[in-house]
């Protein structure tokens, strides 16, 4: 319940930008009065109907999940592009309804101000949420199964990133003396793991050790509804330039050469 309607608002709120921006945008370029050249009231009509259209383009593009770091160059060109096909949006109801095309530079205006106050929002939002989500009881209480260096490194990487996923319980099959690290209690062998899906209620299990483990462990959250995550170290791979691709529709681990910087548009 707390995730959706941490959801709604950020829809919400996001929509409210939208006109906001357009709104502001009006009076940057006619003033602050009410043009009769171009009607506020037909001006608003046209941004209030793209507002629909340009929320949807935003939720394709995935930027609205709650898991997703918004701090992100990938980020801003998803924003970037869906404040484009906003403008597109916007022209298009205003001719349609009123047979009228306006200023250029009024929509050229518009589309940097959405684009940037967006991202900006975004971003706050994206904190915002991260806290919210990390409160008890935790939205994404996850399982770290094994305790390696990468799994250390791992726990302190989602502490210093606020990570909506909060680690509330260790297994490791080899079992480890330390009753708690990184302020995560150790709670035994993989013989534990049942009890311990029950007691925390996991939602996410991070699978850093043990590869023969996989299918059992990949058993137990399929019939628990449970988010299963392996690290690329369990496999050997510890460059940390690997990837998730389809190929074919096939999800496949890629580790390619590394390329020019404007290769990750063409992948």
């Amino acid at each position: 319940m707390r995730r959706s309607l941490l959801l709604l608002l950020w829809l919400l709120t996001d929509y409210l930008l939208f006109l906001g921006t357009y709104a502001l945008t009006y009076f940057f370029r006619v003033g602050w009065i009410f043009s009769s050249d171009l009607p506020f009231n037909d001006y608003m009509t046209a941004i209030a109907l793209s507002g629909v259209p340009w929320l949807l383009s935003l939720v394709a593009t995935r930027t609205f999940s709650l898991t997703r770091r918004q701090r992100t160059l990938r980020n801003a060109a998803y924003i970037a592009y869906t404040s484009v096909m906003g403008v597109a949006f916007v022209t298009l109801s205003y001719f349609f309804l009123f047979q009228e095309i306006f200023s250029r530079e009024l929509l050229l205006l518009a589309l940097a101000l959405s684009a940037i106050a967006t991202w900006m929002w975004h971003m706050f939002m994206g904190n915002c949420m991260r806290v919210l989500l990390r409160t008890r009881p935790h939205a994404y209480p996850t399982l770290i199964v094994g305790m390696t260096r990468e799994a250390r490194h791992l726990l302190d990487l989602l502490r210093e990133q606020r990570s909506p996923f909060v680690p509330v319980a260790i297994l490791d099959a080899s079992g480890v003396t330390d009753k708690e690290i990184a302020g995560v209690p150790v709670k035994g062998k993989l013989d534990k793991l049942e009890d311990v899906l029950r007691e925390f209620r996991i939602t996410h299990l991070i699978q850093c050790s043990d590869l023969e483990q996989s299918i059992n462990l990949l058993g137990a959250c399929r019939a628990r509804g449970i988010t299963y995550m392996l690290l690329p170290s369990v496999l050997g791979i510890v460059e940390r330039d690997e990837r998730i691709e389809s190929l074919e529709g096939k999800a496949v681990t890629v580790v390619g050469p590394e390329g020019r910087w404007w290769s990750w548009f063409f992948r």
